[in-house]
Parts: structure tokens; sequence; C-alpha cells
């Protein structure tokens, strides 16, 4: 397919509807004579007139009438579709997608895109749900959030909480049933609440360090689960001992309704990123959703500005 030069269409439309090449020139801010060469090129090329010219006027010939009805709305379409391209910049709107884990969408990215969303009304945000390691830009994600030291070299990354700990805590009904334990060795022993990995399918292998020493254990247990919130109620109803970063245990470590153990095998560890491709074009409305997740957020005239030079 051989690719064509479109500015004499163009050039053509804008004359005939202007009635002169004077106005049309104008109108495109090219001069009258490169106006005139490009339509007599048109012609040439069609092997057919388009146009009567007169000393005062120019209107189509019925070949050019048929040609304008045919696509003189193209343009129009066309004008008006980078329009709203224009306001979608100047405007923030428009949906940002992101996969996520549950207990991060509740008690992180909800609270803090909440005064975003009441403040600019156009921009929608879809949160997927899931525990799997997606491929965000095969699924056609703007982004994700993981642990900051599971992101993969080619991706941009922004921390949008702070460091975390991982946390193995049971209830006191369950550590009245059984001894605590001294060392993650221990917890084989013990009756440990699983998760699968929806990616890969295994079980999660519980990791802890201690003074450079690092262990890893893989516990046994009567249920396992694939969503944090569940492993959580089942801690808190005596099932056994759970494995899940500390945030999600909190409030219940304060209130007492769980133990923890194995402190201090928990090292802090890089907490939640919002990960994005590094080749992405953001759109105004996504650099407004990654401006309100960082962890410091840039004044927002930088923002702004940032996003628009992409």
């Amino acid at each position: 397919m051989v690719k064509r030069n479109l500015n004499d269409l163009l050039y053509f439309v804008t004359v005939a509807r202007e009635g002169s090449f004077t106005r049309a020139a104008s109108v495109l801010g090219v001069t009258q004579s490169a106006l005139s060469q490009a339509v007599s090129a048109l012609e040439a090329r069609l092997h057919i007139r388009l146009l009567t010219r007169t000393t005062r006027s120019v209107s189509p010939t019925a070949a050019g009438e048929r040609l304008l009805s045919a696509i003189g709305h193209r343009f129009d379409e066309i004008d008006a579709e980078l329009h709203q391209l224009t306001e979608m910049r100047d405007k923030p709107s428009g949906m940002v997608r992101i996969t996520c884990g549950e207990h991060v969408a509740r008690a992180l990215l909800v609270p803090k895109l909440a005064p975003l969303l009441l403040d600019y009304p156009d921009i929608k945000v879809e949160f997927d749900v899931n525990y799997a390691l997606r491929d965000i830009v095969a699924d056609r994600f703007d982004a994700g959030v993981r642990f900051g030291d599971t992101i993969d070299k080619d991706m941009i990354a922004v921390p949008i909480g702070p460091k975390l700990r991982m946390a193995a805590a049971a209830s006191p009904a369950y550590f009245k049933r059984h001894p605590l334990p001294k060392t993650p060795s221990d917890l084989v022993q013990h009756n440990c609440i699983n998760m699968r990995m929806q990616t890969a399918g295994g079980l999660w292998t519980w990791d802890f360090e201690r003074r450079g020493k690092q262990l890893s254990v893989r516990v046994d247990g009567q249920v396992i689960f694939n969503t944090s919130p569940s492993i959580v109620d089942a801690a808190l109803a005596g099932m056994g001992i759970a494995h899940l970063p500390e945030d999600e245990f909190a409030p219940y470590l304060e209130q007492g309704r769980l133990i923890r153990v194995l402190d201090d095998w928990c090292p802090p560890f890089p907490g939640y990123y919002l990960y994005y491709p590094s080749r992405r074009q953001p759109s105004l409305a996504f650099s407004l959703v990654l401006n309100a997740l960082r962890v410091t957020p840039l004044p927002l005239a930088i923002h702004q500005r940032l996003a628009e030079a992409g």
C-alpha cells in the first residue's frame, strides 16, 4: 500500500468550504501559492478537475462535491478527536487500572485516592484485586503494586508506603494449647496457616532473617488460603500460626487478640511500591494518581509539568 501525504486533501476540503484560496490559506497558515499548487497537483494526480475557479469565487465541481462529501466529515472527526485528546491533557479524566492485593487496596490505596477522586470527578480507578504476579503490559494495566524487592528492573517503581516487617502470629487460645516457637525451625511442629501462591501454584515459603542469617521454612497445617484476609480470620479463630506483613495484623496485635512470635527474626524490608512500564507515556490522570500515592508527593504544578513532558 502506497503511503500518501494527506495535506492536499485537507487543502482541497478547506478551499471548497471557504470558497476562496485567500481565506483558506489564512485558515491553514500557508501561502496562497503553495495552496494553489497543492490542489492543482491533486487534480493532476486524479486526472479530474475538483474546483471551478473564477476571478471572484471558487466552487467545487460535481466531482469535487462528491469528494468533499466523502472525506470532509472525516477531517472533522479527526479534528474533534484531537480536541478531545487536548482536553484529556488539560482536564484530568479517564480510567486508571491498577492490579494489587486486597489488603493494600483497602488499607493504603483507597484512603490515599479518595480525596483525589472527590476533587477530580472525571478520573476513574479500577482495582484488580489479585495475588498473582500479573504482566501489567500484556494485561493492559496502568500500574501494579508489589513489595519493592519483587519488581522487575525494567519497571519504574515509586514507594507508596513505609518499610514493612513480616510477622508470625496466632491467637492466645492457640498458644494455650501449644508452646511458643523459639526459632523458625520450631514452626514445623506447629499448625500453620498456609497461603497458595496464585502464580506458581505452590505454597508460600516462610522466610526469616536474624543478624545476617537467613532461614526458610516450609510449614504445614490444616488450612490453606489464597488471600490474606482469610488467613487473618483463621488466625483470630485459633486455627494456627499465620505469617503476613505486620500491618495486616496490627490492630489485632494492639488489641491482644493475636500474639506475635519470632519478632527478632523479622527485619524490615522495602514496603509497597507502585510500578509501571519505563516507556509509558503517562496521562495527567495517571500522574495525579501516582502523585497521590507516593510517600512524598511532588508539588502539583511540578508533577503536571513532568507528566506533560513524558
